[in-house]
C-alpha cells in the first residue's frame, strides 16, 4: 500500500476513482495494546468487525494471538495467516460441516451454544469429544446499546439453568458468554449481565471455567460520548469478584469495534448534487451500511483547500451509486455549503464494519487502501500511558504480553 501523510495529500497525488480505505495500522496496535494492557483477562478479536489483512497483521503485531471466529471462512483466513493463532468458535448456531472441519481439521475446541440441540450437534461432529471448551450464551438486557443484539441468540431462565447443568457434564471446561449490544453507552451494563450471569449458575449448580462479558466496548461518534475504556474496565472486574466465581474463572471479552473502528476513514467522490443530496461513489452496498441502515452519525469532511472552501455549512443526505433507491444516508451531514460535484469526502471513524460489509451490487463495491499518518478523528485511548505508535508502512509491534490462565 501507498502511504501519505493525510487523505487530502492522497487526494492531491492522483484523484481517485474508487472510494478509498485510508487505513492507520498504529490505531490497531495501539488500542489491543491498551485491552491487553488494561483487561484483567483473555482479550479475543471479533474478526467480523474487520478481517482486512491489515487489521489482522497489526493485531498480531501486537502480541493479540486469540481470535473469535464466526465461520469457515474467517477459521480458514486466519488459520491459514497465523500458524499459532488460538480460535473460539463464537457463533451460537453452526452448521455440522463447520463444527466437524472446525475441530478436526483446524484444532478449534471451543465452541459456543445457546440450545440443548446445538450442544447435541457439536457432541456429534466432535465424536464425543471430551477436551472441548463450551461457552452457553446467556440472554441479558441491551438496555443502553446503541444496536440492541438480544433478540437472535441467548438462553435465559430455567432454560438456560438446564442447559448450564447438562453441559457441566460433558465439557472439559464450562463458560457462559452474553453480549451487552453494540457500542454499548453504560458500563452498569455489564454489571446487569454479569450478576444474571452469576443467578443462573447458582441456580444451574454449576461451576464455571470462564466468564466471557463479549463485546459491546464502544468508540466515540458525533453526538455519541461513551465513557472513558477504563470505566468499562473497571466495572467488569468489580462485577467478576461479586459474581464469586473469580476461584474457578477466566475472565474473557470479545472486543470488535473498539480495536478498529479508529483506524479507518473513507475516501469518497461527489458524483452528482442535486440541491441538499450529494450522489456518492460509496453507498449502503459499499462502506455505508451503518450509515444508511443504522443511521449512525459517522464524521465527514470536505477534503479540499482551506482557502477554497466556504465558510457556512449546509446539511446534507447521501446516496450510494446504485440504483436501488434505499441505498440513501439522509444523516444530516454538515458540510461545506458550496460542495460540488468532483468533491471528494472523508468520512471517518469507519474501520468497524465498513469494509466488512460491503458486496458488488450492481458492479460498484471496489475500495482501494492507502496507509495515513494523520490521526483519527477521535480516540477512546488518547489518555493512554503506552508510547502512541507512529503509523508507518510497516506493522507497529508491542511486546506480547503474559497472561496468568488456570489450569
Amino acid at each position: 500500500m501507498d502511504t501519505y501523510k493525510s487523505p487530502l495529500d492522497l487526494v492531491r497525488a492522483a484523484p481517485p476513482e474508487n472510494p478509498v480505505a485510508c487505513v492507520r495500522p498504529g490505531r490497531v496496535a495501539l488500542a489491543v495494546g491498551w485491552f491487553q494492557d488494561k483487561f484483567p483477562g483473555e482479550v479475543l478479536y471479533a474478526v467480523k468487525a474487520n478481517p482486512s489483512p491489515w487489521v489482522l497483521d497489526a493485531l498480531y503485531g501486537a502480541g493479540l494471538r486469540t481470535f473469535d471466529v464466526a465461520s469457515e471462512a474467517e477459521i480458514d483466513l486466519i488459520c491459514g495467516r497465523f500458524a499459532d493463532a488460538r480460535l473460539a468458535f463464537m457463533h451460537p448456531v453452526k452448521s455440522r460441516r463447520a463444527i466437524r472441519r472446525a475441530y478436526h481439521d483446524f484444532g478449534v475446541r471451543t465452541f459456543v451454544l445457546d440450545s440443548a440441540d446445538e450442544l447435541d450437534k457439536i457432541l456429534a461432529e466432535t465424536g464425543n469429544a471430551r477436551d472441548l471448551t463450551l461457552v452457553v450464551r446467556l440472554t441479558v438486557s441491551n438496555d443502553g446499546a446503541s444496536l440492541p443484539l438480544s433478540g437472535k441468540f441467548g438462553i435465559g431462565g430455567q432454560e438456560a439453568q438446564d442447559l448450564l447443568f447438562r453441559t457441566r457434564r460433558v465439557a472439559a471446561e464450562l463458560g457462559v458468554s452474553f453480549h451487552v449490544g453494540s457500542q454499548c453507552m453504560r458500563p452498569v451494563a455489564y454489571r446487569a449481565a454479569m450478576m444474571e450471569a452469576s443467578r443462573l449458575i447458582k441456580r444451574a449448580g454449576v461451576t464455571v471455567d470462564i466468564v466471557d462479558v463479549g463485546g459491546g466496548f464502544p468508540s466515540i461518534y458525533p453526538g455519541m460520548n461513551p465513557p472513558p475504556m477504563q470505566a468499562y474496565v473497571d466495572e467488569i472486574l468489580a462485577s467478576f469478584d461479586a459474581m464469586g466465581v473469580i476461584n474457578n474463572a477466566d475472565l474473557w471479552c470479545e472486543p470488535g469495534r473498539a480495536l478498529v473502528a479508529e483506524s479507518c476513514s473513507i475516501v469518497v467522490r461527489v458524483d452528482a448534487r442535486k440541491g441538499d443530496a450529494l450522489y456518492l461513489n460509496d453507498g449502503s452496498y459499499g462502506n455505508l451500511f451503518d450509515a444508511t441502515h443504522a443511521k449512525w452519525p459517522f464524521p465527514v469532511k470536505l477534503l479540499r483547500e482551506p482557502r477554497k472552501m466556504a465558510r457556512r455549512q449546509a446539511a446534507f443526505k447521501f446516496y450510494g451509486p446504485t440504483c436501488d433507491s434505499i441505498d440513501a444516508a439522509q444523516g444530516p451531514f454538515e458540510l461545506p455549503e458550496d460542495v460540488r460535484e468532483g468533491d471528494y469526502l472523508e468520512i471517518g471513524m469507519l474501520g468497524a464494519y465498513g469494509v466488512a460489509m460491503q458486496t458488488r451490487f450492481n458492479g460498484f463495491g471496489a475500495t482501494d487502501e492507502a496507509i495515513v499518518t494523520d490521526a483519527p478523528w477521535a480516540s477512546m485511548y488518547a489518555a493512554t500511558p503506552l508510547s502512541q505508535p507512529q503509523e508507518t508502512g510497516a506493522v507497529v509491534s508491542f511486546p506480547a504480553r503474559k497472561r496468568k490462565r488456570r489450569r
